[in-house]
């Protein structure tokens, strides 16, 4: 057995230890190195002996002879990097050796070379040991692989074992699988949120430039028409389907039965927008004066009504918020229009 040449204290001194392996192998080795590096056979090797001058004697039994003599190795290494060929070797048998012993970092080591290895037929063994162990980040890694390929471990041998003699365990896992399904809808509806209310920012935006400076199309009365390369708008494409609306509003022959689709998105996006506009009157966006004071003359019944308008308003003026400290480019918005996200 070799040793690292950078050798801790006691090295150098005559082995007072003898390690007793599998086979009834003998491993000598020095009780200073031991004892610095396991705290477990530090305890171990304090208890007095039976008889004064006898040999103290260790005994690691329940392992291959190899992966008691890496673990020694191991201990003598200085906290050096495991080798590759010895935890391909002897991975399982020294997590749970420094598991047993209390050696932290060999442990935190086996747990990384260990999942690097992850597979579909290995994956349920090694869950099974990283909860035996209490090695949490390997118990991690192991059900993630679980659960983006449940199908190619369903059918492994190890999981019929599983099914057959753990059901509490099996019953886990099948738990862990739905719990993480619906944390990925969560964060997909979360998403898919987030981006209607980028939308609706981006509308906001789209209207008030419209209504200010005008576009290719629609322009307050009174400007000229500004330059038909759309360059200047903070978003073409949302701006032509504004502008469509703005033009078909009074064109359309349905005003006496409350309008078409088109007339009430319209219709919102107005109201939306006095929700969440802070300019002083006048504004140039059509209507927001007269819904800015509908609002304020809503009684008690008509606000409780108007919770979930009041909430989405507070979406998008977040959502507008975060657009812009993510672009950097678009229209500066105002610290009190930044206070209605608190």
């Amino acid at each position: 057995m070799s040793y690292s040449t950078n050798a801790p204290a006691g090295f150098w001194e005559w082995p007072d230890v003898q390690i007793l392996t599998a086979g009834e192998r003998r491993i000598p080795a020095h009780s200073k190195v031991l004892a610095s590096a396991s705290p477990v056979l530090e305890s171990m090797l304090d208890q007095p002996r039976k008889r004064g001058g006898e040999e103290r004697v260790i005994s690691i039994l329940g392992v291959p002879c190899g992966a008691v003599d890496a673990f020694v190795r191991l201990l003598y290494s200085s906290r050096c990097v495991p080798l590759a060929a010895e935890m391909g070797e002897h991975g399982v048998h020294l997590l749970v050796l420094s598991h047993v012993y209390q050696v932290g970092w060999l442990k935190r080591a086996c747990e990384m070379a260990l999942a690097s290895g992850l597979a579909a037929e290995s994956v349920v063994d090694l869950l099974v040991l990283a909860r035996r162990c209490d090695a949490p980040w390997l118990h991690l890694r192991c059900m993630r692989v679980i659960t983006e390929d449940f199908a190619a471990v369903e059918s492994t041998e190890a999981w019929r074992f599983l099914q057959d003699n753990d059901p509490v365990l099996e019953l886990d896992i099948l738990q862990s699988l739905q719990d993480a399904h619906l944390r990925q809808k969560r964060r997909r509806r979360k998403r898919e949120e987030q981006g209607l209310y980028a939308e609706l920012s981006e509308a906001m935006e789209c209207l008030q430039h419209i209504c200010t400076d005008g576009c290719t199309d629609v322009r307050p009365s009174g400007r000229e028409a500004p330059p038909r390369d759309r360059t200047h708008c903070p978003n073409p494409s949302t701006c032509r389907g504004l502008q469509q609306l703005i033009r078909h509003l009074p064109a359309c022959n349905r005003k006496q039965q409350l309008g078409c689709t088109g007339c009430k998105r319209l219709w919102q996006l107005l109201r939306l927008h006095a929700s969440i506009c802070l300019h002083p009157d006048p504004c140039s966006v059509p209507l927001c004066s007269q819904f800015k004071r509908k609002m304020e003359q809503m009684n008690v019944k008509e606000e409780e009504e108007d919770v979930k308008w009041r909430l989405l308003a507070k979406k998008v003026a977040s959502a507008r918020v975060m657009c812009y400290l993510a672009r950097r480019n678009a229209v500066p918005v105002s610290l009190a229009e930044a206070e209605l996200i608190d």
